[in-house]
């Protein structure tokens, strides 16, 4: 990881490497199972979340008293999470990639000082995308493993610490999608921040450690005979770049914008549920319809990204527009909540413009996004081989799709080390590009019902988008 100063950063402990207790964690292999694989196409892209909270004291305090519990705790922590620890693993093919932890590897921490407004950061208006990055942990590129086996490795995790002084601070976290999904990364925060709260003791954990068994999944996907050639590729790739960043043109794409946050509390939650069940009474009773937070907050964000998008571009309106999310299979599966990995598959909802752009536009993309998800919860594994593709050759068209990430079910502001719960977390690696939106969901941070979305933008699209997301509300009223 490279420490550099500037932009207001200034190191204030340079890199050091957590890990867990000499002797607590043999070594360990974790195969992939099917849900990994799934995420090797983005194997160079690392997932980053931050962390934003109150904490009144100077630098001084913070490097004497905060940092030592921060190690300290987080190596407790990768104890139980050593695959957060290990190394991503790529042996040249047939084999395939899997994750390794043995003794004395690490999670690289690093901490800096800041003279960015914190409170400015952790506001709900725009705010650059490029601030952000700042305090997120970069994704390193891929090396030759020192066994000399022809193998190439990355790390899972880096964290990163930013003194706010006498403000605040923020913890960013870096993590291999191919490892862990954003609900492994929310387990493992929590975790992290209930045993610094509690002083290293694990009875405050109780029954949420980590499972690792796959025992029960057995390839439903039925991926891996089709992932030997991705996986060649990739490790040709990650051969040709281990002396250079692996930064994704979306990610530099992303740092140009600005980011904002728009939230619909829990009044409006239910008078789009009720405007949603009353139109689908007019329109198609007999048709299933699932009414639930998610289905029509995703609904309105779906059609607020459509109108702005033919603000701008006029487009004819009878073409499709995607939306995508993803359906954590946990339960189908009869896997514990606290599973260790990737268990969600990609869900695809498809509509017509010209009826997102309608009077009913909402109804349209909530009868769309509620079908895909009664489909999963009647045949999870359907057509799911066919997804990834699906989803690839939408993108290289240049149609219209719309990327939700993240879950308001992760209970991200429930991550209190002790200073309070988060003022802000954001998901930082999103980026939005031509025909492709991506938002992140989270609960809100105000009311218990609410729900908050993460949102980066083009500057010139600020004032847009705040007129119809705005404007859309106000007329459920």
């Amino acid at each position: 990881m490279a420490i550099s100063e500037g932009n207001g950063m200034k190191v204030v402990e340079d890199v050091s490497y957590v890990s867990p207790s000499p002797g607590s964690v043999p070594t360990s292999t974790l195969p992939l199972s099917c849900f990994d694989k799934y995420f090797l196409c983005f194997s160079d892209d690392w997932m980053q979340r931050l962390f934003f909270y109150e904490f009144q004291y100077p630098t001084s305090h913070f490097k004497e008293t905060a940092l030592p519990k921060l190690r300290a705790s987080l190596s407790l922590t990768l104890q139980l999470f050593f695959p957060f620890a290990g190394k991503l693993v790529f042996p040249p093919p047939p084999q395939m990639p899997y994750v390794l932890y043995t003794e004395g590897d690490s999670v690289a921490f690093v901490a800096y000082e800041s003279s960015a407004d914190f409170n400015h950061l952790v506001g709900d208006h725009s705010r650059s995308n490029q601030d952000f990055h700042a305090l997120v942990p970069k994704s390193p590129p891929a090396i030759a493993s020192s066994r000399s086996n022809g193998c190439m490795q990355r790390p899972t995790m880096a964290v990163q610490v930013t003194m706010f002084p006498n403000v605040g601070i923020s913890i960013g976290v870096g993590f291999s999608h191919v490892a862990a999904d954003g609900r492994t990364l929310a387990h493992f925060m929590k975790s992290w921040a209930s045993l610094h709260r509690c002083q290293g003791d694990l009875t405050c954990l109780d029954n949420y450690l980590p499972s690792f068994n796959r025992d029960s999944i057995n390839d439903p996907l039925r991926l891996a005979p089709g992932l030997f050639t991705m996986h060649g590729r990739i490790f040709q790739e990650a051969s040709s770049s281990s002396s250079s960043s692996s930064s994704s043109s979306t990610s530099n794409v992303s740092v140009n914008n600005i980011r904002v946050t728009c939230k619909i509390n829990r009044p409006q939650v239910e008078l789009l549920k009720d405007w949603v069940n009353k139109k689908c009474m007019e329109v198609k009773p007999s048709e299933p319809m699932r009414i639930s937070t998610f289905v029509v907050t995703c609904a309105y964000m779906w059609v607020c990204l459509i109108k702005l998008q033919q603000a701008e571009t006029h487009q004819h309106p009878n073409l499709l527009s995607y939306f995508h999310f993803g359906a954590d299979c946990r339960e189908h599966l009869k896997l514990p909540a606290t599973y260790f990995g990737n268990c969600i598959i990609s869900c695809l909802a498809t509509a017509e413009k010209s009826e997102l752009l309608g009077p009913r536009g909402i109804l349209v993309a909530a009868t769309a996004i509620g079908r895909e998800i009664l489909k999963f919860q009647e045949k999870p594994f359907k057509d799911v081989k066919e997804s990834l593709p699906k989803i690839i050759e939408t993108i290289e068209r240049g149609n219209d799709i719309i990327f939700a990430s993240a879950s308001p079910k992760f209970g991200v502001y429930e991550t209190d080390f002790g200073w309070g719960r988060p003022k802000k977390t954001e998901a930082v690696s999103m980026s939005s590009l031509g025909s492709l939106y991506m938002f992140s969901t989270a609960e809100s941070n105000e009311e218990e019902g609410g729900v908050e979305f993460g949102l980066p933008l083009a500057p010139i699209q600020l004032d847009c988008f705040n007129a119809v997301f705005q404007g859309g509300l106000q007329n459920l009223l």
